[in-house]
């Protein structure tokens, strides 16, 4: 009778053999969830066991089996180094199922210590460079222990942490190492998982002991204390690290950043040229690949200043040279690198570790950690380690005073034991009756019988009680340190300690505990000393105040600013580069520029013209030019302005504060007059108005009430007929001096006591003598007290830098002397002056 077939069922698979019916069970699943759990298998693979640091040695497992194989293979600090490829062989065959070329790149990196602080892994041959150069092949190099990984091993025979089986079965590899040092902060670590990253900087040693003794001592430190001694991350490479408060946020929630940029100095050589010096460079920069960019930045004209480009590194020093032009501005071209190459980068914290489940100690999982976290976790593995290694010492302590204790018993009875021993016609009968006379245990009398004659002299019976003391001592320190969890943690101290004084160093990187943003144009631009030269036609430009060399009276100058036949320079304004410059036209407007945004040139260069920088209408022209200098008051002081028919006005600082980029209203003028001078003032100073035929009248400017700036002035000076304002200057001391240039070259600096106060609008009295000789006044300026020399420029463009020690003091009723040569057809047009910033600054 055939059986009854069985109805299949969903999820079961009915099979038929020999005729009977068999049911297997079958699992159905859908493609989606066997991806979603291969994927899940296989990303925990990679986290786990290949990319991810383990918190407690900061070492990946790559790592862990290279320094493990090394000390097993007994190449420690002291030895003698070993082929690359007989270590990687022996890694590759019994821990590490992956290919050799991982295991000896990972190697390699433990090596270079432009990576590694403090490189686990001494190489002989060639391991690559800063450069990016590749290492040689295994089969060329060498490689040894370095005494820091040693420490890191220390203990591993003593039971101190768990081994698991290798991925053949075949033997035994440590989870983790015993770690005397808190590795993962001190070397880094940089990974790549499957939907998470690694990137944790290197940090000092001595800091990084610092700090977890502090937190040792006092286990409710809080961040900012364990930031007093770890002041932020120390790169092998040095450089200077810009922390602030991304920083801080960093090792508070393990996710941050700092900005590292280069050790880069500026040095003059012989020629006279600038060049820069690269000696540290930020960490992970390839300098071969940055010298590429800055080659790449010169010739796509990013960068003009740069003539030349050198690597002249050697030894493991770094040294790139970088040459500037000769009227480059070093700071500005530095600035610039910093901006566009990378001189300067930035360090993203992304510190995520392996740590060990708190459930389960065998099981890790992944997470962010801030400083506290790392530090808490190690002390933690800390504590087990000498807390396993004590319970090692203390057993085999013990088992070796369980013998001792035997041989003193023998020793105490030796001609028993003696007799026992003859008696017995076998060991084990031997044994048995040691056991049963003595009542020893079977080790006891193991090692009894085992035991040389040598041992029953006095001298060795004295060692073996001297051995039994001492270990007896040694159980009670063992059982007091178990006993105590301070003393755990007294002993994990002056481990650190210890390690501190063998192996700490200076630091590599300098800290500054500031951010620093991104550059603007204005960072980029040195603070230079210039002068700001202005046309009569209006082109202008800005040039270095130690380009006018100092000549003594009477010389005939350099040639200056190339002018065409009908221009003549008209100002002369020594200006910072970050100073604010206001300038005033002859139709009444004000515009406003950083001194730096007029164009630098040469001395002999024309210049450009001021309507490519500033919203002049038609006819429209520069006529004064005023230096706010960084540290002047907006609030306080006043503007006082003359224009050529005598009118004079004074307005607030502050009204020209916010000034639009199509100008200002600065003053109402009558038809046919022009705004020409402009000063400075406080409020309560005399004002001195100069005319070309040498006339000069002095009143208060108190006479003059402020106005706005749209107001048409006050009379100032009454002019005779052809005269006109060429000067007005304001005193600000009794003491003060006048230095009054006429066309031909002649000047003179007279006391300005010499002028006394009238009121305003009148004629005033002589100034100078007026002679075909010297010509019409052209400039007249008073002189304070930090003045050292003047600058004169002629229609032609010749200059002269002249100290003001040379130009002779004399009175209101002399034409001067000469002070510039002047060729046939020239005439001064123009002067300024210098001062001593140094003098200044004291």
């Amino acid at each position: 009778m055939k059986p009854e077939s069985k109805k299949p069922v969903e999820g079961e698979i009915i099979e038929q053999t020999n005729g009977a019916s068999h049911s297997k069970s079958v699992e159905i699943r859908t493609v989606e969830d066997v991806m979603e759990d291969s994927f899940i298998r296989y990303s925990m693979s990679v986290i786990v066991d290949r990319a991810l640091p383990d918190v407690r040695d900061g070492m990946k497992p790559v790592h862990r089996r290279i320094v493990y194989v090394m000390d097993k293979m007994g190449i420690g600090p002291t030895a003698k180094t070993v082929k690359s490829a007989q270590i990687v062989g022996e890694v590759m065959g019994k821990y590490h199922p992956h290919g050799d070329s991982s295991i000896y790149d990972a190697m390699v990196r433990m090596a270079q210590d432009w990576v590694e602080r403090y490189p686990l892994v001494q190489g002989q041959g060639n391991f690559g460079s800063m450069d990016g150069d590749p290492p040689a092949a295994m089969r060329y190099t060498e490689a040894k222990m370095t005494r820091v990984s040693e420490s890191l091993l220390a203990d591993i025979d003593k039971e101190t942490v768990d081994f698991r089986d290798t991925y053949d079965s075949t033997r035994q590899e440590p989870i983790v190492l015993p770690a005397k040092l808190p590795n993962l902060l001190l070397n880094g670590q940089v990974g790549i998982a499957v939907g998470m990253a690694t990137n944790i900087p290197t940090h000092n040693l001595g800091e990084v002991v610092d700090a977890t003794v502090t937190l040792i001592d006092n286990p409710e430190a809080t961040l900012d204390d364990l930031m007093k001694c770890i002041k932020g991350p120390d790169f092998p490479t040095g450089a200077v690290v810009y922390g602030g408060a991304p920083m801080r946020q960093a090792y508070a929630t393990g996710r941050g950043s700092v900005t590292i940029r280069a050790v880069a100095n500026i040095e003059e050589t012989k020629r006279g040229r600038h060049q820069i010096i690269v000696s540290e460079m930020p960490y992970g920069v390839n300098k071969a690949t940055l010298i590429e960019k800055i080659a790449d930045l010169v010739h796509e004209k990013k960068i003009t200043a740069i003539s030349a480009l050198r690597d002249e590194s050697a030894r493991g020093n770094v040294r790139v040279v970088i040459e500037l032009k000769k009227d480059s501005y070093p700071k500005k071209v530095l600035n610039q690198l910093y901006k566009l190459t990378a001189l300067q980068t930035n360090f993203h914290y992304n510190m995520l570790a392996l740590v060990p489940s708190a459930d389960d100690a065998t099981r890790l999982q992944p997470r962010v950690l801030g400083l506290h976290d790392i530090l808490n976790e190690f002390i933690k593995h800390r504590r087990q380690v000498v807390r396993r290694r004590t319970e090692y010492e203390l057993r085999k302590a013990k088992e070796r005073a369980h013998i001792l204790e035997g041989y003193k018993i023998a020793l105490d009875n030796i001609d028993e034991v003696i007799r026992i021993i003859r008696a017995s016609k076998t060991q084990d009968e031997a044994e048995k009756a040691l056991i049963e006379k003595f009542s020893l245990s079977v080790i006891q009398a193991k090692a009894i019988l085992a035991m040389q004659l040598r041992r029953l002299t006095g001298l060795e019976r004295e060692a073996i009680e001297n051995e039994l003391a001492e270990l007896m001592k040694k159980i009670a320190y063992f059982e007091k340190v178990l006993a105590d969890e301070n003393e755990i943690l007294r002993i994990i101290k002056e481990e650190l300690l210890e390690i501190k004084d063998k192996y700490g160093d200076d630091r590599c990187s300098k800290i500054i505990n500031t951010e620093v943003g991104k550059f603007s144009d204005e960072e980029l631009i040195p603070e230079e000393d210039t002068v700001v030269l202005l046309t009569t036609e209006n082109y202008i430009k800005r040039t270095l105040a130690s380009d006018y060399r100092r000549q003594n009276r009477g010389g005939k100058g350099k040639r200056g600013m190339t002018t065409k036949e009908e221009d003549v320079i008209d100002q002369l304004v020594p200006a910072g580069t970050h100073d604010w410059l206001l300038f005033f036209t002859n139709r009444g407007r004000v515009f406003r520029l950083k001194a730096y945004e007029v164009p630098a040139a040469s001395l002999a260069a024309k210049g450009v013209a001021a309507v490519n920088l500033l919203q002049l209408q038609p006819e429209e022209k520069i006529t004064s030019i005023i230096n706010l200098a960084k540290d002047v008051n907006v609030d306080e002081g006043y503007l006082f302005m003359a224009t050529t028919k005598g009118t004079v006005k004074k307005t607030a600082i502050a009204d020209y504060s916010n000034i639009r980029t199509n100008g200002l209203i600065a003053i109402n003028l009558d038809e046919g007059d022009e705004l020409r001078w402009i000063k400075q003032t406080t409020g309560k100073n005399d004002v001195i108005i100069s005319t070309s035929a040498g006339q000069a009248v002095r009143f208060s400017e108190e006479e003059c009430r402020p106005m706005g700036r749209a107001a048409r002035g006050v009379r100032g000076v009454r002019l005779r007929t052809d005269d006109s304002v060429v000067g007005m200057d304001i005193v600000t001391s009794a003491d003060q001096k006048l230095l009054v240039m006429s066309a031909n070259g002649f000047g003179k600096v007279t006391k300005v006591a010499n002028f006394p106060s009238h009121r305003r609008g009148g004629v005033g009295v002589k100034a100078a003598v007026v002679t075909a000789k010297t010509g019409p006044i052209v400039a007249v300026q008073t002189l304070e007290k930090d003045a050292i020399e003047a600058i004169m420029i002629s229609q032609n463009g010749q200059t002269i830098r002249v100290s003001l020690d040379d130009i002779p003091a004399l009175g209101r009723t002399t034409q001067g002397v000469r002070v510039m040569r002047i060729n046939d057809g020239d005439t001064v047009s123009s002067m300024g002056i210098i001062r001593d910033t140094d003098e200044g600054e004291k």
